[in-house]
């Protein structure tokens, strides 16, 4: 593989629940800033992605991670995305140069996000969620926004994401993902979020309380670093790669 760290880096950025590639907009021009090269996408049914809520996966949602990699990519990914970046380092772990977990979920074998936010010791954001009708998918209640993602953001932070968020797929997070082999022999790092309002800061430390202490990030920011400090997250993230 080339090396990230002296030639800007292929970033493929992934977003978190009800989100979508419209979150990385300050991020992206920071990295350019910085020398890298990234891109966003949007996971099945969020964004501009057209497919139907009810036909969502952790598997679709792996593919369509898998179907944006170059040759040497880094990967990037938020909160949920934390799930299929990893499912998709096993099924494509050549084409990927380094995992980032931005206070995001790190998968444990057998379990489902579901399962894994019912193991932390307390759920913030359940509070903010409003399931459909259908029980298909939920969204995040417009006035609890700002509480559970952009607390410490700009002013209108919330004002543009809440016209952007969209309902997050249940099917995806309910289902359990299987590791492979794939995603062990590839360099990983975390970024934990320590005023985090969504993920509890304690769960993270304990997602990574085996993870090498050299490959462990911090930020004291909410669960929104790419809006409160886009600047400092792409430094943070550039340093991680000349790390490497």
């Amino acid at each position: 593989m080339s090396d990230t760290s002296t030639s800007g880096a292929d970033i493929l950025l992934v977003h978190g629940s009800c989100h979508g590639a419209w979150c990385w907009r300050d991020l992206i021009p920071a990295l350019k800033a910085l020398g890298h090269h990234p891109r966003a996408i949007d996971l099945p049914s969020h964004g501009e992605d057209q497919t139907p809520v009810a036909e969502v996966t952790l598997e679709s949602c792996a593919q369509a991670v898998v179907d944006a990699l170059g040759d040497n990519t880094v990967v990037l990914g938020h909160s949920w995305g934390g799930f299929p970046i990893t499912r998709a380092a096993d099924m494509a772990p050549k084409q990927i140069a380094r995992l980032i977990y931005l206070c995001a979920y790190t998968p444990w074998d057998g379990h489902s996000l579901a399962d894994m936010r019912r193991a932390a010791p307390r759920q913030p954001l359940m509070q903010a969620v409003v399931k459909s009708e259908d029980g298909l998918s939920y969204t995040i209640d417009p006035a609890q926004t700002r509480a559970a993602f952009y607390h410490d953001c700009p002013a209108g932070t919330e004002d543009f994401a809440n016209a952007h968020l969209c309902p997050q797929s249940i099917r995806a997070q309910a289902d359990p993902i299987t590791l492979g082999d794939g995603h062990r022999t590839l360099p990983r790092s975390y970024i934990r979020c320590l005023d985090d309002q969504t993920i509890p800061p304690e769960f993270q430390v304990t997602m990574t309380q085996d993870w090498p202490s050299a490959e462990v990030y911090e930020m004291a920011t909410s669960h929104s670093p790419f809006f409160a400090d886009p600047a400092g997250l792409a430094a943070l993230i550039d340093r991680i790669l000349k790390a490497s």
